[in-house]
């Protein structure tokens, strides 16, 4: 209603359909077993059912800001980030920080659309992000001395969280070069090709997923710099027609892949081919395997739009 119909913030309409959110299915089954300290009986990043998860999967539902389930839930994720024993495992090798900047990236997004963006430790994420960025615009969290080249799945939640942030705080001043900075460094990949032999980098990121986690492909690269105000770029223009040459005939898209798997059907195993992949793990929500997404289509449909080539059909 908002990000596609046009619908105002402050409409009665919008509001008595807020308010219908926290007792959706998707969203029950989110709290579902949540204990008195916000979370879950286990670490907060536990894939995918720990509250780190979950707090990424409220705040896409569009949780309202405030929710006392939802604050209680990133009060452990907060804890957990600006603990000792998780600062002290960030190092630096050869000049550059070697940080997992994904999640603080997720955490700084979702606290900042739950109305927590005054907590010091969510000024610390932001911070943190912007003192971590490497030269060429993104982040990376392997530690190897040779490893010279940002992570496309560590770099592009930290562009969504300080995005996020600054529309919280309304400092976008203090912020926008670290985020003009991330987005340059998706736009000269085109957001899924090399820069320096113009190749694919992996076609996986070419199939369209959800929920995607940590992962990227290129409608969530899409997304990110849309809410970053840059998808017009003419750089981003392929992965545009790629997102359009994937649409049903019905005018929506469904997933070409999956990183979850449904609630207690265990977990799978690796993937046949050489490139690294984590198994997939349940979730406490079943997302749809079979046939159109609403999530993907809701994605792909604002990411057309802030693009202007948005289309209903």
């Amino acid at each position: 209603m908002k990000d596609l119909m046009g619908e105002a913030e402050n409409s009665s309409k919008l509001e008595r359909e807020t308010k219908k959110i926290p007792n959706g299915p998707h969203v029950t089954a989110l709290f579902s077993r949540q204990q008195a300290d916000g979370g879950f009986g286990a670490h907060p990043y536990t894939k995918w059912t720990g509250a780190h998860w979950r707090l990424v999967s409220l705040v896409e539902q569009g949780i309202p800001p405030g929710h006392a389930k939802a604050t209680k839930m990133a009060d452990q994720v907060l804890d957990w980030l600006a603990s000792e024993k998780h600062r002290t495992g960030i190092v630096t090798v050869e000049g550059r920080a070697r940080v997992h900047a994904s999640m603080e990236g997720n955490a700084l997004a979702s606290c900042s659309r739950l109305g927590l963006a005054d907590d010091s430790r969510v000024r610390s994420l932001a911070d943190g992000l912007v003192k971590w960025q490497w030269s060429d615009g993104g982040w990376n969290c392997d530690q190897r001395p040779e490893a010279d080249h940002s992570s496309f799945h560590e770099s592009l939640l930290p562009l969504w969280g300080l995005t996020e942030y600054t529309k919280a705080t309304s400092k976008e001043g203090a912020f926008r070069t670290s985020i003009d900075r991330a987005c340059e460094f998706f736009l000269k990949h085109k957001l899924f090709r090399s820069c320096s032999n113009g190749k694919i980098i992996k076609e996986e990121w070419l199939k369209l997923h959800y929920p995607a986690y940590w992962h990227y492909d290129i409608l969530q690269g899409a997304l990110i710099l849309s809410r970053a105000r840059r998808i017009g770029d003419s750089r981003a223009r392929e992965a545009l027609d790629i997102l359009l040459r994937r649409r049903r005939k019905d005018g929506r898209w469904q997933p070409g892949a999956y990183y979850w798997r449904r609630p207690n059907s265990g977990k799978g195993g690796r993937r046949s081919n050489r490139e690294w992949w984590e198994p997939p793990s349940t979730d406490v929500v079943d997302w749809g395997r079979s046939g159109p997404n609403e999530m993907i289509t809701l994605n792909a449909l604002r990411v057309l739009k802030a693009a202007g080539r948005f289309d209903p059909i």
